[in-house]
C-alpha cells in the first residue's frame, strides 16, 4: 500500500469513528429526551339552567337539584416523535356524530387535530343533561325546554374544545405504565323469562369486570393522571331520581383524587351496552359503587405496572354496517300505534321516511378507532352501547393481551347488538334513535370486527398468527 492509500484508509477510519462517536451520543441525548409528554385540563359542565335529564324517556320534567359536578376532562399525549392525539372523557349520557364531529372540525381548526387524533369518550351516565342541537319542541317538553337544551349543548361543544387547547398547553414531560383490576357490581343484564328477554338480573350472563388502568407519571414518580374503566351502564339511578349526578364513575373519580391529591382521574366505559350495576336504585348503593371502584383502581395503582412505550400511531375510520330490511308498513304501524318508547319512535320516523317518499337506509357508517402505544397497549374505541359479546370477538380477532377496549366513543348512537343478541331479542334490539334510523343486521357483527381488525393491523398491532 502506497503513502496515499494509508492516509486515505487512515482518514476513512477517522471520519467512521467519529460518526460512530457522533450516534452515540445522538443515541444517549435521544434516550435522555422523555419518551412522552402529557397534559391534563378539565372543565365543569354541570348545567346551571333547570334542564332535562338524560337515559329514561319517562321523566316528565327538568332536574330538581345538583348532587355532584359534571365534568369534561382531556388527556392529550405527545410522543418523542411528536405525535400527538387527545382523549375527552365526559360525565354525560353520549354524543351523538351530530354533536361530536363539529368539536371535532374546530379542534382540527384550531389546534391542528387531525380527526384520528381525537378519541371522545361519554361515561353514560342517566342523570345528565339531554343533548340536542335542534330547538324544535319535542313531546312532553316546551319550547323553552329545548332551547334551554340546545344552549346548553353548544356551550358543551365550546368547553370541549376549550379542554382540549388547554390539556396541549400544559403538556410536560411523562412516563405511562398500565395495568388492571377487577370488579363485582358488574351484572348482566338480559334475563330470559317465558314472556322473552327482559330488563332484569343474569348472574350466569357474561359480563367484563376487568378494570383497566393507566397510570401517568411524572419523571421523578409522581402520579399525575389515572384512565380507568369499566364495562357497566351508569345506571345505579333510576328514572324515579331527578337529580344530576355522575352516578358510580363520578365517585370512584372523587375517590381516587382524593386519595391522590395530585393527580387527575378519567373515566371511560367499555362494553357496557348489556350490563347494568348490581344492586341498583339508590344512591347510597351509587356511591358504594363508586368507592369499591375507586378502591380497586387504588390498588391497582399500588402495584408492579407495565411500562408503556411508544411510538404512539393512531388509526381512524367508518364501519359501514349493514341494517336488516325495514318492516312492512303494516308491521311498522302496528309497532308505532304501542306505546314502547323508543321501539315504537323507530317506527315511526321510519313510517314518517316513507311518507315523505324517502328512502330508508341499508347501512349505518360507525366511527372505530385504534391507538398503539408501541408494543405495549392496543387501545380501541367503539361507537355506540357495544354489548359484551364483542370483548370475546374482538379479544379473538387481535389477541387478548396488551387490549383496552372501549365503547361509548365519538358516536353514540344507540345499542350495537350482536348477532346472538338479535337472534334472543331483548331491549338491545331496538335500533337507531340517534343519526339514523333503523335496526342493525347480523352482518353486521363480523364486519365490525374485520373493521377494528384493519385498524389495528395499520396502527401497528401484531396479530395472532401473524
Amino acid at each position: 500500500m502506497n503513502l496515499f492509500s494509508r492516509i486515505r484508509t487512515r482518514q476513512a477510519a477517522g471520519f467512521v469513528l467519529g460518526l460512530c462517536a457522533l450516534l452515540a451520543v445522538c443515541e444517549r441525548s435521544r434516550a435522555a429526551e422523555p419518551e412522552w409528554h402529557v397534559g391534563t385540563a378539565r372543565i365543569k359542565i354541570t348545567p346551571e339552567q333547570p334542564i332535562f335529564l338524560a337515559g329514561y324517556a319517562s321523566r316528565n320534567k327538568p332536574f330538581e337539584r345538583v348532587e355532584t359536578d359534571l365534568f369534561v376532562k382531556a388527556l392529550a399525549l405527545k410522543d418523542r416523535n411528536g405525535k400527538r392525539a387527545v382523549l375527552v372523557t365526559s360525565d354525560l349520557i353520549g354524543l351523538p356524530a351530530a354533536i361530536a364531529e363539529p368539536i371535532c372540525e374546530r379542534l382540527h381548526k384550531q389546534a391542528g387535530l387531525a380527526r384520528e387524533q381525537i378519541l371522545l369518550n361519554s361515561s353514560h351516565i342517566h342523570t345528565g343533561p339531554a343533548l340536542s342541537l335542534s330547538a324544535a319542541p319535542s313531546e312532553g317538553r316546551s319550547a323553552g325546554d329545548s332551547e334551554r337544551t340546545v344552549a346548553y349543548t353548544k356551550q358543551l361543544q365550546d368547553k370541549t374544545v376549550e379542554v382540549v387547547i388547554q390539556a396541549f398547553a400544559h403538556l410536560e414531560p411523562a412516563k405511562l405504565s398500565w395495568g388492571s383490576g377487577v370488579v363485582n357490581f358488574v351484572m348482566n343484564r338480559r334475563e330470559f323469562t317465558p314472556r322473552g328477554v327482559i330488563l332484569g338480573v343474569n348472574a350466569r350472563g357474561t359480563a367484563d369486570r376487568s378494570i383497566p388502568v393507566l397510570r401517568v407519571d411524572t419523571p421523578d414518580g409522581k402520579l399525575r393522571a389515572v384512565l380507568f374503566g369499566t364495562a357497566c351502564h351508569n345506571t345505579t339511578l333510576t328514572d324515579k331520581d331527578y337529580m344530576v349526578c355522575g352516578d358510580y364513575a363520578g365517585y370512584a373519580q372523587d375517590y381516587v383524587e382524593k386519595e391522590h391529591p395530585s393527580a387527575q382521574a378519567l373515566f371511560m366505559i367499555g362494553c357496557a351496552g348489556d350490563a347494568n350495576p348490581y344492586p341498583r336504585g339508590t344512591l347510597e348503593l351509587a356511591r358504594g359503587h363508586g368507592e369499591s371502584l375507586g378502591k380497586e383502581v387504588c390498588r391497582v395503582l399500588e402495584t408492579r405496572l407495565q411500562p408503556v412505550h411508544g411510538p404512539l400511531q393512531v388509526a381512524f375510520d367508518q364501519a359501514i354496517l349493514p341494517l336488516q330490511p325495514p318492516p312492512s308498513r303494516l308491521e311498522l304501524e302496528k309497532q308505532a300505534s304501542k306505546n314502547q318508547g323508543v321501539p315504537t319512535w323507530v317506527a315511526k320516523q321510519m313510517l314518517a321516511k316513507l311518507e315523505r317518499g324517502e328512502k330508508l337506509p341499508a347501512h349505518y357508517a360507525c366511527p372505530m378507532a385504534v391507538w398503539q402505544f408501541g408494543a405495549d397497549l392496543t387501545l380501541v374505541g367503539l361507537s355506540g352501547e357495544v354489548v359484551v359479546d364483542y370483548v370475546g370477538l374482538l379479544e379473538k380477532a387481535l389477541g387478548p393481551n396488551h387490549l383496552w377496549l372501549a365503547a361509548y366513543c365519538n358516536d353514540v348512537f344507540g345499542y350495537l347488538p350482536s348477532a346472538r343478541v338479535l337472534r334472543e331479542g331483548g331491549y338491545e334490539t331496538r335500533g337507531l334513535y340517534s343519526g339514523g334510523i333503523g335496526y342493525f343486521d347480523p352482518a353486521a357483527e363480523g364486519m365490525l370486527v374485520a373493521t377494528v381488525t384493519e385498524l389495528a393491523k395499520k396502527a401497528g398491532r401484531r396479530l395472532p398468527g401473524k
